[in-house]
């Protein structure tokens, strides 16, 4: 059974065209996650599209698009076992223009693996997902260096990659010694599950063993409790049952709880989860539970519920570092799009524009600048217009992380620094 295994969301970012796809691909293969008969359907599916050496890829690029373009879009989501760990991929597109399903992505991944062709080094993208996973909260990261067949499997070239990534990675902020860097052939499956007698002068992990080291993010069940409101139902000779995430914390029956930004207050009667009654839920449980004597129309999605004694904040104005990714113009204060904040979606106006910061080395590159574009990383200050709850990334990230949309898109994502509690 899968889930008796420790579970973890693993994303593989990186260039386009460095083979994040393929790799996915052959360590599905070689987990036998797909089977030999998918491989046969897929080369032949290859063979139709004109594109050699992409069966692996084809495995995550289910669309028809894609196969034609040769290009990730949209994210999957595909399971797989290592000895230690159950893992789903979530496969982040490379290509710039979907940098925002990466960030939808990334926001819920517990590690990355950063994927980099051993022939062509750090390109433009590598740096800017580099940075938005750091941006976004990933603490663990491998590095997985590509293609070392094209380079002949040299030990030499090897270093010289591996030392440039390393240099990128400490100026984005990662501690570089806790980082394992895995020379492989995603395409000939070099080094991916098996050694490879190529590669005698290596003798650290393969890729499938590096991702055996990774460590499962400990359950915040000492914070308190934050669970933000998906829905609410009135169930008739029930009442009102509100469904949501628990984020952090611990909920138990007959807890006092308090529903913000309302600030009703309110007991919990009873919990549970597929259909099972339970006494208590923790970090990652989906639940649907009872409440004492609160209408439906009291309890709405965006709403957090947290302890009495302990309620989750309601943010006058806050401060937070984003990355401009898909506006077509420039985002000037005043600008009020709207913000995605766990289960809420509320305009918000950018008051100020505090500084602009370098991405590849997070130093202040100008203070208050009139307008921020794509690719630009700045400090912010933000003005909800109507009461959110929001918390600060350092003290609960899940809901101190956001995307900003607009126009039908993600122009840009932060994370919450600081906040002014609404009085």
């Amino acid at each position: 059974m899968a889930s008796e295994k420790p579970h973890m969301n693993l994303i593989f970012i990186g260039h386009i065209d460095h083979g994040k796809s393929t790799s996915v691909g052959r360590l599905l293969y070689e987990t036998k996650a797909v089977t030999e008969q998918d491989m046969k359907k897929l080369k032949d599916e290859v063979a139709k599209y004109n594109r050699p050496s992409f069966e692996f890829a084809f495995v995550m690029d289910q669309l028809k698009e894609e196969r034609e373009r040769g290009i990730t879009i949209d994210i999957m989501h595909r399971d797989f076992q290592t000895p230690k760990y159950y893992f789903t991929i979530i496969d982040a597109p490379g290509h710039r223009d979907f940098v925002k399903n990466m960030i939808t992505g990334a926001s819920q991944a517990d590690a990355a693996v950063l994927v980099v062709s051993a022939p062509d080094g750090v390109q433009s993208q590598t740096r800017e997902h580099a940075y938005l996973a750091r941006v976004l909260g990933i603490k663990q990261m491998i590095v997985g260096l590509n293609k070392v067949d094209a380079i002949g499997f040299d030990r030499a070239k090897f270093d010289d990659a591996k030392n440039k990534v390393s240099e990128l990675l400490k100026t984005v902020g990662f501690d570089v010694s806790k980082i394992l860097f895995v020379p492989y052939s995603a395409l000939e499956g070099d080094n991916v599950a098996a050694k490879s007698a190529k590669l005698s002068w290596y003798n650290g992990p393969t890729l499938l063993e590096a991702l055996d080291t990774l460590t499962v993010p400990e359950k915040p069940v000492n914070k308190p409790l934050r669970l933000p409101v998906q829905d609410a139902y009135s169930i008739s000779g029930f009442g009102t049952v509100p469904v949501g995430r628990v984020e952090t914390g611990v909920m138990k029956v007959g807890d006092s709880i308090v529903i913000m930004p309302a600030g009703v207050k309110t007991e919990v009667k009873s919990i549970e989860m597929h259909h099972q009654q339970m006494q208590q839920a923790q970090p990652g449980d989906n639940v649907g539970f009872n409440i004492k004597g609160v209408d439906k129309k009291d309890v709405r999605k965006g709403d957090v519920i947290g302890p009495s004694n302990d309620p989750p904040t309601v943010a006058a104005e806050f401060t937070a570092q984003i990355v401009v990714i898909n506006h077509p113009t420039a985002i000037a204060p005043g600008y009020t799009p709207v913000f995605h904040v766990h289960t809420a979606q509320v305009a918000c106006t950018i008051t100020e524009i505090v500084e602009k910061k370098d991405p590849k080395t997070g130093q202040t590159l100008q203070k208050n600048p009139e307008f921020i574009k794509n690719g630009d990383v700045a400090i912010v200050k933000i003005k909800p217009l109507k009461p959110t709850c929001i918390e600060k990334f350092s003290d609960f990230p899940p809901l101190g992380r956001f995307a900003i949309r607009d126009m039908g898109q993600t122009v840009a994502a932060g994370v919450v620094l600081d906040l002014v509690k609404k009085q």
